[in-house]
């Protein structure tokens, strides 16, 4: 039988992120400098979220022994870019639990072996620096991810655009609203190959004589 968790991660995984960011009304970006760690990563999921020491990953080896099938890890590390806090053993051990991707602030290393796994991982970059493993940290808890707020269960979107939150609260209401924007759009499109164009579709002002070039 479908989990609620499949389920909604099969009706969003039709979306993009900067779709469910306005149907979320202008909520839930994450700082753009978080990216996909390889070309084509996407990721989708209910956060598991974890708080780390900086410097120290033994937070994120716990989140991965405990978190369930299909959820995103969502980690923040002080946003700390001088050790790789995941690589290609979590990659492994979180692949074999049925995790679906990680998002962090901060570094990962081993990348083309995490890219090789198809593992989806979304960071601020690369460092090969190694992670001690001794300092408690907090496992679900409401974090910041980037400037966005992240609580467990939230819905993480991510692919090569960005990564979106949408709070658990409201993604029946942000799935309406991304499917009705979905279809606007679709209709807009079909508009400008008929020959319109996006001044008139999307009303915008004219130019005055004044501000057209050479006038």
């Amino acid at each position: 039988m479908e989990t609620k968790y499949e389920t909604d991660i099969e009706r969003f995984l039709g979306f993009d992120p900067a779709t469910l960011y306005e149907a979320a009304g202008l909520r839930g970006m994450v700082d753009p400098t978080i990216h996909p760690s390889w070309a084509g990563a996407q990721i989708c999921g209910p956060a598991f979220t974890a708080v780390c020491p900086p410097g120290d990953n033994l937070m994120l080896h716990h989140a991965v022994a405990s978190a369930p099938p299909g959820v995103v890890i969502v980690a923040t590390l002080g946003s700390y870019m001088l050790t790789g806090a995941w690589g290609e053993i979590l990659t492994v051990a979180a692949q074999s639990r049925g995790i679906n991707g990680l998002v962090v602030d901060g570094a990962v290393r081993d990348i083309e072996a995490i890219a090789q796994h198809r593992f989806p991982v979304f960071s601020r970059g690369l460092a090969i620096g190694a992670c001690t493993k001794e300092r408690v940290g907090k496992l679900q808890v409401p974090i910041v991810l980037g400037g966005a707020t992240v609580s467990p269960g939230d819905l993480i979107f991510g692919n090569a655009d960005g990564v979106v939150v949408v709070e658990s609260a409201r993604i029946e209401q942000v799935y309406e609203a991304a499917m009705a924007r979905q279809g606007r759009e679709a209709h807009l499109m079909d508009q400008l190959r008929a020959g319109k164009t996006t001044l008139e579709l999307l009303k915008l002002p004219p130019l005055i004589e004044s501000e057209v070039a050479g006038q």
